[in-house]
């Protein structure tokens, strides 16, 4: 019955969407939008993707009350769907934009009928395979773990140029993060940059040898894993009393953001940066209204998730809808072409070879001394 009543909802809410129009219309243009996700109730995907979904829904309320003309069409393409049905429906090809889908394996059909009939895919979440390198019609937002691995060690080197890096190594065997310490560590190498080597397993005196005076300390452990965070503060704590006055700085993990709300005070005592391709603010008042204006559509909060997808969808929809309203099928999502001002998910789009193109927004959120946290963007 709770599953039945949610769909309800929601054709309700795409039938208030479809079809707008208004006299202050930004252009004589009506923008078609496609979303083919697994909208359900049934599993993980299907909840995460109802919820983006009805961010995209918020989007478009605000975009109505602006003028703007907007067609929405959306299909349930769940993990056994096979897309190349879905494509039959005629209000497909209609689309000047599709959103999806989740499901690698329904990526390569989709972006064909896309570039066939000139509609722009928006790929939202992470998935296997080149396509964007091959296929024009592709705006992928997934960043790969190459693409942010060099983003994160140019911002370091450029940022930290002046620094001393201390490594500490965390002892974790299960960490996958070594392959951005060992790229960090090689490009400092090329750049000629000193560094040391510590572990949380070495005594004071040893822990302490790894830092210098006179120069701020950026520290970088190998793992992102919060129980060895946590060792960490003790030893730095322990570094404060038996040497005061040492400059230290932590460079960390996306992960680290989900700690941020119990190690706050932490995060900006030690002045600490975090590598990400989005943030999450709390306390902005713009994200709050959002977050009000979810419950009251919906009834329930947004679910605990970093990002929130509910924002995630919000900020897309807004993106791409302003921009094709505002440059229609000049509109490339560049540096120079930013319609809108993301509350959680900033996207700048650069070619990819002769293929479509790929985000690169890449931001350090940057927890300062004062206790306010600022976004560095590159």
């Amino acid at each position: 019955m709770k599953m039945k009543l949610i769909n309800k909802y929601i054709l309700l809410l795409m039938l208030a969407l479809i079809g707008w129009t208004t006299s202050k219309a930004v252009n004589n243009n009506t923008i078609s939008v496609g979303v083919m996700l697994p909208l359900h109730q049934v599993d993980g995907d299907g909840k995460r993707m109802v919820e983006y979904y009805r961010g995209m829904l918020l989007a478009f309320n605000q975009l109505k009350t602006e003028g703007y003309h907007i067609d929405v069409h959306a299909w349930n393409v769940n993990i056994d769907a096979d897309i190349k049905t879905t494509l039959l429906d005629p209000n497909a090809e209609k689309c000047d934009v599709i959103f999806g889908p989740l499901y690698s394996k329904q990526v390569k059909p989709l972006a064909d009928f896309c570039k066939n009939k000139g509609i722009r895919l928006v790929i939202p979440f992470s998935i296997t395979g080149n396509d964007v390198a091959y296929n024009s019609s592709i705006f992928q937002i997934y960043q790969d773990e190459t693409r942010l691995t060099n983003a994160t060690v140019q911002a370091f080197i450029e940022r930290f140029a002046k620094c001393h890096p201390v490594f500490v190594d965390c002892s974790d065997a299960t960490s996958k993060k070594g392959t951005f310490t060992s790229a960090l560590r090689k490009e400092l190498d090329v750049k000629g940059i000193r560094y040391n080597l510590t572990s949380l397993k070495s005594d004071d005196n040893a822990f302490a040898k790894a830092f210098v005076k006179g120069q701020t300390n950026v520290v970088i452990l190998n793992t992102a894993r919060s129980p060895e965070l946590n060792e960490t503060f003790v030893k730095l704590e322990r570094l404060d009393q038996l040497h005061p006055g040492t400059l230290i700085s932590l460079f960390g993990y996306t992960e680290w953001l989900m700690y941020a709300p119990y190690d706050f005070n932490h995060f900006c005592k030690y002045d600490t940066y975090i590598p990400s391709t989005f943030y999450y603010n709390a306390s902005s008042s713009s994200t709050t209204a959002l977050e009000s204006s979810y419950r009251a559509w919906f009834h329930e909060p947004m679910l605990q998730a970093l990002p929130r997808f509910a924002i995630m969808g919000y900020d897309h929809a807004e993106f791409f809808v302003r921009g094709l309203a505002q440059y229609g099928k000049k509109f490339l999502g560049s540096k120079w072409q930013q319609p809108y001002k993301a509350l959680q998910t900033p996207l700048k789009f650069v070619p990819v070879d002769n293929g479509g193109r790929i985000n690169s927004t890449f931001e350090l959120i940057h927890y300062l001394y004062n206790g306010n946290v600022e976004s560095i963007a590159y």
